[in-house]
């Protein structure tokens, strides 16, 4: 279970019909924000119009089995008993991870409206009006294209700060074994990828990054702050002053 805004933002949702066209970024090269490295100016890199478009892309997978060293031709070289075992024998853990993440954003606006643009309760934005964020869908299988988010960037100058945030609605909290991703795709230069791949037990909600707009800079910048709730303790941890209360996705 997840939590949802409880009072109603009207103006989240505009012609749920319409249609639109997005920048799709088409640089070739990555540049992955780390805890060495975690912050990119989109202004710097000319990048700070058109559609930025942020994909979550995860993958339910095998547990250790397949990142333990009997796998590579190295470790089968050295431990060639180990083509003879079953994998079952190797493998630690539950098979399979189940899991289903959501790709959401806080919003604060320049005149001081707040929100929140999520699955939960089919608050999925709207791209001309504010928020100037919309989400594309909801991916509870960990399939090929993710979960998308669409930011307008040529309202910039009425964005103050967004937070991309990913949490675990249901199934198991184990961030470390769905190889999810977080990537920025702009509308020019290189394409900025978050990995979530530290071990965080127990953890529900990770705070991915912070796109922020001050002094005429848009900057991204790397957070990677897990959690053990949901949104509310990301919201007291940023100090976004919203109003929560238990929400619930409807059936498949």
């Amino acid at each position: 279970m997840g939590w949802g805004r409880v009072s109603f933002l009207g103006k989240l949702w505009r012609g749920g019909a319409q249609k639109f066209d997005f920048d799709s970024g088409g640089a070739s090269y990555v540049v992955e924000l780390t805890k060495r490295n975690p912050v990119v100016s989109l202004t710097k890199q000319g990048a700070a119009t058109g559609h930025l478009r942020v994909n979550l892309h995860w993958q339910m997978r095998t547990s250790d089995f397949h990142e333990r060293g009997g796998q590579g031709k190295g470790g089968l070289l050295r431990h060639p008993g180990k083509l003879f075992k079953p994998e079952i024998v190797q493998a630690q853990g539950p098979a399979v991870v189940n899991v289903d993440l959501d790709l959401a954003c806080l919003y604060e606006l320049k005149d001081g409206t707040r929100g929140v643009v999520q699955p939960l309760g089919n608050f999925l934005g709207d791209l001309n009006g504010p928020p100037f964020v919309k989400l594309s869908g909801d991916d509870r299988f960990g399939s090929g294209s993710g979960e998308t988010l669409y930011i307008n960037l040529d309202h910039r100058d009425e964005i103050k700060r967004l937070l991309i945030f990913v949490y675990i609605y249901d199934g198991t909290p184990a961030f470390d074994r769905t190889h999810a991703v977080v990537t920025l795709y702009p509308s020019s230069g290189p394409r900025v990828d978050v990995k979530l791949d530290e071990r965080a037990p127990q953890a529900r909600s990770c705070a991915v990054f912070m796109l922020e707009n001050t002094k005429d800079e848009l900057t991204v910048r790397r957070e990677v702050k897990y959690v053990y709730g949901f949104q509310a303790e990301l919201d007291r941890l940023y100090g976004w002053g919203l109003q929560w209360g238990r929400g619930y996705k409807t059936k498949v």
